[in-house]
């Protein structure tokens, strides 16, 4: 069974906006059950004072209000809270720039809780394109560097010491991912194991690790013009499919692990390049993608290995859409960023 559950009856609006201070560019869902529509946004500024705030949506009033803002040198070029459903963890939160960053959430601040830099015997940085946080084990997370490495970095939450968990992490493995810039990495579901990831970049492939034999990687595809690929993204039901996007490419191409090297589907309906993927948390077949057209488009994809020929939803933002989220604790919901906004949609 593979359709999208129908929303409930109520009066709940379909459209909630916010207006951040500044450009918003990072952006991500919280997955506290507590703590329904929170998100943490980051700033897009030029300048070396790049802000990240935390806001959450009053349901009484139908507006979003600001919870707290703290200050990030370089824009966030990823922001994750913890994959914590349970809520057995510290509330934390997780920025990528300059270096990987872990933050206490409060309820009225936010408190920098560890700085993660793996190159200590110098001043110099190789910055971070993106990370992930690895749902079954939420002790791991992993980054991925323009220096061509991948980190994988322990996290300890520590002993209750005077009723705090003390944080830090530590580098358990780096290895060379890629030819070229690594862009983005993400953790696979395979196995219900916690072990493999893969890995793109500006070597125009996407690669396979198992973190119990990292000697060796897999090719699973390679863009034939050797393009760099910018994102790639798990289907959260399926671990077989994994979806990816070249830079200014204006499709998205679905590929399947046990078919390597050949696309499985593409989605090719947008008129600019595409910015962002997220699969539903949901269904195993729903994939929802954005890009500089101004247009969120949801695609059924169970007819593969059929052409995918048209989304079954399409939304147009009043801006290029440049990050979209699809929340894991509200499936109905999704988040994108466009300019100074944020905007949430039921779907």
């Amino acid at each position: 069974m593979c359709a999208l559950p129908a929303a409930p009856p109520g009066k709940r609006k379909e459209i909630y906006k916010y207006e951040a201070p500044w450009t918003v560019y990072g952006m991500n869902w919280s997955i506290r059950p507590d703590k329904r529509f929170r998100l943490a946004l980051g700033s897009f500024m030029e300048e070396y004072n790049n802000k990240v705030q935390i806001v959450s949506l009053d349901e009484e009033t139908s507006e979003f209000t600001s919870r707290s803002t703290f200050d990030h040198p370089y824009p966030t070029t990823k922001i994750m809270w913890i994959p914590d459903a349970k809520g057995v963890f510290p509330d934390l939160l997780a920025t990528s720039g300059d270096y990987l960053r872990v933050w206490r959430v409060g309820e009225n601040d936010t408190r920098l809780e560890c700085l993660l830099n793996n190159n200590k015997n110098s001043d110099f940085c190789a910055p971070l394109t993106s990370f992930d946080w690895n749902e079954i084990d939420p002790n791991l997370l992993g980054t991925s560097s323009i220096d061509t490495t991948c980190t994988i970095w322990g996290l300890e939450t520590g002993q209750l010491l005077c009723r705090v968990n003390l944080v830090s992490g530590h580098v358990k493995t780096q290895l060379i991912a890629h030819d070229k810039e690594v862009y983005d990495i993400a953790f696979s579901r395979a196995g219900g194991g916690r072990d493999m990831f893969a890995s793109v970049g500006a070597d125009g492939s996407v690669r396979m690790f198992d973190l119990r034999h990292l000697e060796h990687s897999t090719i699973i595809y390679e863009d034939p013009q050797h393009h760099p690929l910018l994102r790639l993204a798990w289907n959260k039901q399926d671990p077989n499919y994994l979806a990816t996007m070249a830079m200014d490419a204006m499709e998205v191409i679905i590929l399947d692990v046990r078919v390597p090297c050949t696309p499985v589907a593409r989605l090719n309906n947008h008129r600019a390049c595409v910015n962002g993927i997220a699969w539903a948390p949901h269904s195993s077949c729903h994939i929802c993608t954005a890009a500089d057209d101004h247009q969120a488009l949801i695609w059924d994809i169970q007819q593969m290995p059929r052409a995918i020929e048209d989304p079954i939803l399409a939304y147009t933002a009043a801006g290029e859409i440049n990050q979209i989220q699809w929340s894991s604790t509200q499936p109905d919901w999704i988040a994108i960023c466009y300019n100074n906004c944020l905007e949430i949609l039921r779907v």
